[in-house]
């Protein structure tokens, strides 16, 4: 069953995104960012080239031809998405096939406009029984 960690009360939700992506790579671990929304993907992509400040993210989108060998994908449609070990949820809604992946790690920012319906799934994944973690990264990861 999937795994699920909130990362709760972030400054800024794609800044707090590339600070976990880079933790995650330290462990070489392999993840897809679901990032439906155009301009939020092409910031995350622009962001990734520059975390960490002395070193580079490799990452790609997931429609590209070198994505099999990409540590970090960026995917706007789960359609496009081969690989299945974690998957970063940057959207507002319930990932399309979320429970296909090991991990889903969901990043909260304080702003309403990302925590209510950061709420709503929480509740959609205990409901059904998923093992859940939160951690608080007010402070940074």
């Amino acid at each position: 069953m999937t795994r699920i960690d909130f990362y709760s009360n972030a400054g800024d939700r794609l800044q707090a995104a590339c600070s976990w992506l880079a933790a995650n790579w330290r462990e070489k671990k392999s993840t897809v960012v679901f990032v439906p929304e155009a301009e939020a993907a092409d910031r995350l992509a622009r962001m990734l080239w520059i975390q960490p400040p002395t070193g580079f993210l490799p990452h790609c989108r997931a429609e590209d031809k070198v994505a099999p060998e990409t540590p970090v994908l960026i995917a706007q449609r789960m359609e496009d998405v081969a690989q299945d070990a974690c998957l970063l949820n940057l959207s507002d809604d319930i990932p399309a096939g979320f429970s296909r992946f090991e991990e889903l790690v969901e990043i909260v920012s304080t702003e309403d406009s990302v925590r209510l319906p950061a709420r709503e799934r929480f509740r959609f994944y205990r409901e059904r029984g998923y093992a859940l973690e939160n951690h608080n990264v007010a402070d940074g990861f």
